[in-house]
Order: structure tokens, then C-alpha cells, then sequence
């Protein structure tokens, strides 16, 4: 009998690293899988599923206009439960550290239903950074019964939580695997591409692209603020153009809106698709961000990031040389981008720096150990 999965994804971050793991669910005989959208994003999360041709067997549609973290946690317990007992799954699996992958994984816990958490043991230290997802994984990880680490690093951090080591795995992080997916296919999207050629300078410009994404809860209180005004004189330089993708939240638009609409040599546009995003991230330069996805995808193709954050739960890109942490420090940001900027060495060192995220094969691995815990004939794949 197909062992009966329910994932679960609420935002388009979780929707871009659980395609993968859909599809390979999907295509393995030992699987029966059904995909829940809670929907604690809507219109960002469906761009994802789209692309993805993935239609889910329950649409929550929990996102409400001005929700709170506690409008989303009590939703998705109570909603999630119940399709949970409806459907009576073997296991759920849950990704990264949203509200959703927490509350879905108590609601099932309250089950006692099995729950894999995938990129599992991403750890910055702080409680309050990031807020609340640092939070928000650790409660998953006292949840879970499977934990699929990315790297060693969050293998290491999970064993120092008294985690069983027979129950993490080290598979690489699927971010890399849906990256790889979409980059082997980028000459198909040309109306993507051509979206994204519009909003940029001419190829014969000298201009260098920026691509600016932030949208961080803890930089709320004065660091969107401070962002914005790096990015202004940053784009003081004629030969730099800044691409902004801005996310819907009305903090960042207020901030961002108020200080650099209008400037000529700053495009502050909706949030893009992934599929352009992608191709936006081929075209830039660099990567100014305070999001965790784009700093492992970055490295992929040689585009150095700095983090505006003061701490990442992902500090494998600052070791191997292709992050770097500024915060959302006006003078440290524009420091650091002048220099690489103006620094033709310091620029390839960052570029050509390895990506310690992944191979493009967490997928399978993770489909192997889900299988192997539910059968007698385990199939283990896990990265040394």
C-alpha cells in the first residue's frame, strides 16, 4: 500500500524548496502524496504553484488582509487538524521556518502524526533574529521525527539540541534543486526574460545591476529605513542601476515608496515571479538582501551577496566567501558594495567562491529516507 503523504506549504519560499519534493514524490511508486496550501501567502505562493503545475488537493486560504502571527498559527492548527482528520496521512512533511511549518507540524503532532521537516538545524543564536522564524524552526525541531539538514553545520546544530543522530540527515538543501531546474530551462521563458530586459538598462550601458530584496520583520524599527538610504547613494554612482522587487508587505512599500520612488536609476517594481526573479538574478551583479532563500541561491551563479542582516542562520555562504553580513548598516552597506564595485579582485574572489548549499540532489535523497523509515528495504542516499 502507497504510503500517504500530506505536505504542507503556506508561503513561496516553502512552494519553491517543496516542489522538488513533490515531484519527486510523485514520480515514486511508494507514495500516494496530496499537497495543503494554507495560503499564509496567497498571491506570491500561487505564482510558485503555478510554475510548478501543482494544483493542491486542500486550499486553506487562510491569508487575511492585516493577519497576525497569531491569526496564522490558531488558523492553521485548527484548519490543518481538521484535514488532518479527515485524511488520516502517514506523514507530513513541512519546510523551513514559517508559522505554517510550525503549526502544521504541532497540529499533526497533536495526531501523532509523523512530521519531516525539510532544511532542518538553521540556526543564527537569537531568538529575535530572525522573528519569529528563529523561533519557529526550533519548535519544529522538537516536532519532528525526520530531520533533513542541509549542510553539517545544521546536522551539528540539531545534534546539540539532544536531536537523535539517527534521525537527521545531511541532503543538501532543495532551494538548489528547483534553482538548477528553472536555470537548464531559462531560454524557454522568453516572456519572462523579456519582462525583466524591460525593466532594466540597455546591454550596452555600463551600468552594473543591483538587485535589492528585503522584507525582514526585525528590520521593521529603523533598518528599512537605513536600507533605503544606502540604496540611494549607491545609485548616486552613474554606473549603477537598482532593482527592487518589493515585497506586499505595507511596511516595506511605505519606506521604500517614500524614499527612492522616482529616482532614475532605481526601479522599485512588484514582486516578481520566479521565473524572472531567476533570470533577474542571472542578469545582476550583486545581491543586496536580508532574505535567507537568496543567499544560498546567489552562489549559483557567481553573484557575491551582502546580508543585511547582523546575524544568518545560514553563515556556510560567509565561510566559503560568497556572503557577506552588513546589517542594515548604512555606511557598512555602501562601504562593502563600493568595494566590490570598484574592486575588480575582490569581486571574483566572492564570484567564483564555492555554493556550500547543495548539488541539486536533496530531492531524491529526501524521498529515499521518507521511504526508508515506512518500509523494510531502506535506500539511503544521504550526503557525507
Amino acid at each position: 500500500m502507497p504510503i500517504k503523504i500530506i505536505v504542507c506549504i503556506g508561503t513561496r519560499p516553502e512552494a519553491i524548496k517543496l516542489f522538488p519534493v513533490v515531484h519527486a514524490l510523485e514520480a515514486d511508486g511508494r507514495f500516494n502524496v496530496e499537497v495543503c496550501a494554507t495560503a499564509q501567502h496567497r498571491g506570491l505562493l500561487d505564482q510558485v504553484l503555478c510554475l510548478a503545475k501543482i494544483s493542491p488537493s486542500v486550499d486553506l486560504d487562510l491569508m487575511r488582509a492585516g493577519q497576525t502571527l497569531t491569526d496564522i498559527t490558531t488558523g492553521v492548527v485548527s484548519r490543518f487538524g481538521e484535514m488532518l482528520d479527515a485524511r488520516k496521512p502517514d506523514r507530513v512533511i513541512v519546510q523551513g521556518d514559517t508559522t505554517t511549518a510550525f503549526a502544521a507540524s504541532l497540529a499533526a503532532f497533536y495526531r501523532k502524526i509523523p512530521v519531516a521537516h525539510v532544511e532542518a538545524g538553521l540556526r543564527t543564536g537569537d531568538m529575535l533574529s530572525p522573528w519569529p522564524e528563529e523561533a519557529n524552526r526550533k519548535l519544529v525541531a522538537v516536532l519532528a521525527d525526520q530531520h533533513f539538514a542541509p549542510t553539517k553545520r545544521a546536522c551539528e546544530a540539531l545534534r546539540a539540541e539532544s536531536i537523535p543522530a539517527e534521525r537527521i540527515y545531511v541532503t543538501g538543501n532543495t532551494v538548489i534543486d528547483a534553482l538548477l531546474s528553472i536555470k537548464a530551462r531559462l531560454s524557454q521563458f522568453r516572456g519572462a526574460t523579456a519582462e525583466v530586459e524591460r525593466i532594466l538598462p540597455a546591454r550596452r550601458s555600463n551600468q552594473r545591476i543591483i538587485l535589492l530584496t528585503s522584507h525582514r520583520r526585525e528590520n521593521f524599527d529603523g533598518g528599512m529605513e537605513r536600507i533605503a538610504t544606502a540604496a540611494a547613494r549607491l545609485a548616486m554612482r552613474p554606473d549603477v542601476f537598482i532593482v527592487f522587487p518589493m515585497h506586499p508587505n505595507p511596511q516595506v512599500q511605505k519606506v521604500m515608496n517614500a524614499r527612492l520612488a522616482g529616482h532614475p536609476r532605481i526601479a522599485l517594481i512588484p514582486p516578481l515571479d520566479y521565473v524572472p526573479f531567476i533570470y533577474l538574478l542571472a542578469r545582476c551583479y550583486m545581491v543586496l538582501t536580508d532574505s535567507g532563500g537568496v543567499q544560498e541561491e546567489a552562489p549559483s551563479f557567481g553573484k557575491p551577496v551582502l546580508v543585511m542582516r547582523d546575524t544568518t542562520e545560514r553563515p556556510e555562504g560567509v565561510e566559503a566567501g560568497t556572503a557577506i553580513l552588513v546589517g542594515a548598516d548604512t555606511d557598512r552597506i555602501v562601504r562593502e558594495a563600493s568595494r566590490l564595485l570598484d574592486d575588480e579582485a575582490a569581486y571574483m574572489r566572492m564570484s567564483r567562491a564555492h555554493n556550500p548549499f547543495g548539488d541539486g540532489h536533496a530531492s531524491e535523497r529526501i524521498v529515499d529516507l521518507i521511504a526508508s523509515v515506512h518500509t523494510a528495504a531502506p535506500s539511503m542516499r544521504a550526503v557525507s
